[in-house]
C-alpha cells in the first residue's frame, strides 16, 4: 500500500495510505487511510490544485452529496471495502 504524506497549512504532517484512486468529471480523487489495518479511518481527498502548481493540492471532500457518489464509484471499484 503506497504511504503518502501530507503537510496541511496549518498543522503538522499526517501520514496517510492510499486505497484507492479515480478520475470522476476530470476531478482525482484518493481514498486514504490512517492505518493499514482494516479498521481505519478513511477519507476521501478531491486534488484541487491549479494546472500551474508544483505540488498536488488536496481538500477533505465534506459535501454529502459529492462524497456519497464518490464513495459509490470507490466501493464498486473495491469488492470487499464498505464505506460508511
Amino acid at each position: 500500500m503506497e504511504k503518502v504524506r501530507f503537510t496541511p497549512q496549518e498543522g503538522e504532517a499526517v501520514d496517510f495510505y492510499v486505497l484507492e484512486q479515480t478520475t470522476i468529471g476530470g476531478a482525482n480523487y484518493l481514498l486514504v487511510t490512517d492505518s493499514e489495518d482494516e479498521d481505519g479511518e478513511a477519507l476521501i481527498l478531491c486534488d484541487v490544485s491549479a494546472p500551474e502548481d508544483s505540488e498536488a493540492v488536496y481538500e477533505i471532500v465534506e459535501d454529502d452529496e459529492k462524497l456519497n457518489a464518490v464513495a459509490a464509484v470507490f466501493e464498486n471499484m473495491m469488492d470487499d471495502v464498505t464505506i460508511i
